[in-house]
């Protein structure tokens, strides 16, 4: 029944580790009822509910069960790996409700880990060039973020950043800032105990995340509302 989030099923994890290890449509049809009752419906309440609270925080973050919801299909078109199915399951919540919107809210439960991640991940080139020059043009602003972040137990994740300075910023010779320009996202993250996830609890830890990452949604949002729309 669709309401409040009240927890993922006890065989939510126990799902995803059958499904991996089966790859298999014949064997996901026989198991959907499971997948529907331990996992997609209740991570659908999540969503809603999280949206609800959202709203109520003025975090500019929604989302529903219809939209917000990443497929557990992989799509293996281009991919070497062909198996048919995801480890995991996962949802976005977005200032429009859309996946396509930078500035984010994202949740992820699956076999290697819980988290939860609020980020402007791979934004466009105009947004990312627009990033970049605003720290390098307004230090201040960038490192009270940092500190900021720092005061809320966060810190932006390095992930996939690049080796070098992009062209047109080998002048930024602050170590903090050069690594901060080398960025392809801008993103904090939240580890969940997977012990966690079976109740009610663990919506006010996301909407406790997501408050103590509001600073990186302030600071993009500065910045992309400055920035063309194409």
């Amino acid at each position: 029944m669709e309401g409040a989030f009240t927890g993922f099923g006890q065989k939510a994890i126990p799902f995803l580790k059958a499904l991996d290890f089966h790859q298999s449509r014949e064997w996901f049809l026989e198991n959907r009822d499971l997948f529907e009752t331990e996992l997609r419906d209740p991570f659908g309440d999540l969503v809603e509910t999280l949206s609800g609270r959202f709203a109520a925080a003025g975090l500019g973050l929604r989302g529903d069960r219809k939209k917000s919801l990443f497929r557990i299909n992989r799509d293996v078109r281009f991919a070497k790996d062909k198996r048919p199915y995801n480890r995991h399951l996962s949802a976005i919540l977005s200032p429009d409700g859309t996946k396509m919107e930078q500035g984010v809210f994202f949740i992820h439960i699956g076999l290697e880990r819980c988290f939860a991640g609020v980020a402007w991940w791979q934004p466009g080139p105009a947004l990312l060039l627009a990033m970049r020059q605003a720290i390098a043009a307004r230090p201040g602003e960038f490192r009270a973020l940092i500190e900021a972040l720092k005061q809320n137990r966060l810190e932006l994740d390095a992930e996939g950043c690049m080796k070098r300075a992009p062209r047109g910023f080998e002048h930024v010779t602050a170590a903090d800032l050069a690594a901060a320009i080398r960025n392809r996202h801008f993103a904090v993250r939240h580890e969940v105990d997977p012990a966690g996830i079976h109740g009610p609890a663990l919506v006010d830890e996301l909407v406790d995340f997501a408050l103590r990452a509001k600073p990186l949604l302030d600071w993009g949002r500065a910045i992309a509302a400055k920035v063309p729309v194409d």
